[in-house]
């Protein structure tokens, strides 16, 4: 089931009365989720993402625009009528239900030609289970399990409805790192197994582009950037983008173009050719530095950390953003640890430059 937003937006009154604007969480949002796709909606905290997720499934009404499913216009529906289901962060389970009970609930609320028997709402019950690995769980309470077997649980109730749109709201974020590892492979593998189109918000850059078919980047409410998730770490549109994206994150430097040439201080350390004369901010990647002792890039060598296949070099320059650049370089080059300064040489492909004022990407030929 393809989603389409068009034109959504979403205000809320300031809580501030003195202050007579209106909050503005989802700015003019037009995107279609393409049908069984993955869809990895990201930005920090207060960027407009879970609301976008209530507009979609229908625990917010838009101030403007509208949301399609497949063709049929949605916007009106309340949240039952969209044929949903929605992963909260905090599970939301019912502690005095078995996890039988929990996952069954949303069936006892059908009516009509939709209703079930209790017999084959026992067998949907255990087909979801199963299909989440928790079929021998079903008789025990929330209390009584982990956070990653809650958190199956959670899904397992959110499919057994078979719905036509799966949204999952910051779902890991409260399990520790390799519990969050091993739940995000699992929603990939479910999503893969069912098909069905599926949403799933987060802060974790990482999380998002590891099981995302398409990101969507989002910052105070408008959306920045969307495609694949290679494809936007390789070309990001604008500074925020670039920044928000990586791990560790791109490198950040003052420069300035002229004549074809890029200068950070007074060295020129790259040709980009194209580029408009004039400041911009240089952004390059961890995996961009070629450790070279003739390189044109220069920085103060703090110290090297050895990561096994990688290493490391973390370095400070007074131009850069943060007070320390950390290049990413193979384990193959030996980096002189007693010397006071290191030098590289950039990879075009992984340097990014953007306007100095509007934060957009300014492009260049690289060679």
């Amino acid at each position: 089931m393809k989603v389409v937003l068009d034109h959504l937006t979403k205000r809320f009154p300031n809580r501030n009365k003195k202050i007579k604007t209106e909050v503005v969480a989802v700015d003019d949002f037009n995107f279609e989720i393409p049908d069984g796709k993955l869809v990895g909606l990201l930005g920090p905290s207060g960027c407009g993402k879970s609301t976008a997720l209530n507009l979609i499934c229908g625990l917010e009404t838009p101030t403007k625009g509208k949301v399609f499913f497949g063709e049929e216009d949605v916007t009106e529906y309340p949240p039952e009528r969209r044929g949903v289901g929605m992963v909260f962060q905090n599970y939301a389970l019912y502690p005095h239900m078995t996890v039988r009970e929990n996952i069954i609930f949303p069936l006892t609320n059908l009516k009509g030609n939709n209703k079930l028997t209790k017999e084959e709402m026992n067998a949907r019950a255990e087909k979801a289970a199963s299909l989440v690995q928790i079929s021998e769980l079903m008789e025990r309470k929330p209390s009584e399990m982990s956070g990653g077997q809650q958190q199956r649980v959670a899904i397992a109730r959110a499919l057994v409805k078979t719905p036509r749109v799966l949204l999952l709201d910051e779902p890991l974020s409260n399990l520790d790192a390799r519990l969050r590892l091993q739940t995000r492979e699992e929603i990939r593998k479910i999503q893969k197994e069912t098909g069905v189109t599926t949403i799933f918000v987060t802060h974790d850059q990482e999380e998002a582009m590891s099981i995302s078919d398409l990101i969507i980047v989002m910052k105070l409410g408008r959306v920045q950037q969307i495609g694949a998730p290679q494809e936007v770490y390789d070309e990001p549109v604008n500074l925020f983008v670039a920044k928000f994206l990586g791990t560790p994150a791109i490198n950040v430097f003052s420069g300035n173009v002229s004549g074809g040439r890029l200068y950070i201080g007074d060295k020129c350390v790259l040709e980009t050719e194209g580029a408009r004369d004039g400041k911009v901010y240089v952004g390059i990647r961890p995996e961009g530095f070629v450790p070279d002792a003739e390189g044109p890039f220069e920085s103060k060598l703090l110290r090297v950390e050895v990561m096994g296949r990688d290493i490391t070099v973390v370095s400070e320059h007074e131009l850069a953003e943060n007070p320390t650049v950390r290049s990413i370089v193979s384990a193959e080059n030996r980096i002189d640890v007693t010397s006071e300064t290191v030098r590289f040489t950039l990879k075009p492909n992984k340097v990014f430059l953007f306007d100095a004022e509007t934060e957009e990407r300014v492009f260049f030929k690289a060679e």
